[in-house]
């Protein structure tokens, strides 16, 4: 099944994106922490401005995934844009890179039922134990796994959309480590099949 592109998704508040991408030729985009930073302080400006709530993120080291709900008139697809316009000039500046940080525009998929979406969290959140970063996701600190699960307190998660879909964060924790054991995802996710 071929990406959608930006321009062919209907931006819709209320509706649920993923916003995804990766490095150009798998270069690395975050090669130390403080870049991981830089873009969660950015994720969390351009959250406020473009009215989007992050429900699922996890930022690895060659690309990253979001999935945002449109709670206003602006497009989801403006968070990638505005926060990776910013950080790939920084990172140019920053490491004597030039040319294109990432593999052409982002990639937007509207998510389309209830059972898409929750798949789509427990992928998302399993990428660095899925692809050999760590051993447990507790590890990974550039999620906000650690928040569905109650471990940490921070700003970037609807705890209300935690609430009302695992209500025992017990439950979610069995459900991502299903998805690890047996790594099948529906057809809706069959696009991010490696």
């Amino acid at each position: 099944m071929p990406h959608a592109r930006k321009d062919e998704i209907s931006w819709v508040p209320g509706h649920y994106y993923h916003l995804y991408n990766r490095g150009t030729h798998k270069i690395t985009i975050f090669p130390e922490e403080k870049n991981y930073l830089y873009v969660l302080g950015k994720i969390k400006k351009y959250l406020l401005e473009l009215q989007l709530t992050l429900i699922a993120y996890c930022l690895m080291p060659n690309h990253y995934h979001f999935l945002v709900r449109q709670d206003g008139d602006f497009d989801a697809g403006l968070l990638p844009q505005r926060v990776f316009n910013s950080y790939s000039k920084a990172y140019n500046k920053a490491y004597a890179h030039s040319g294109t940080l990432f593999k052409g525009r982002y990639q937007a998929k509207l998510v389309s039922s209830n059972n898409y979406l929750l798949h789509l969290c427990r992928y998302i959140h399993a990428n660095p134990v899925k692809d050999g970063l760590v051993q447990n996701l507790e590890e990974w600190q550039f999620s906000n796994y650690l928040e569905w699960i109650g471990e940490r307190n921070g700003k970037l998660v609807d705890k209300q959309f935690v609430d009302d879909n695992f209500p025992k964060r017990s439950d979610y924790l069995e459900f991502v480590q299903d998805y690890l054991l047996m790594r099948q995802l529906p057809d809706e996710l069959s696009y991010l099949a490696k």
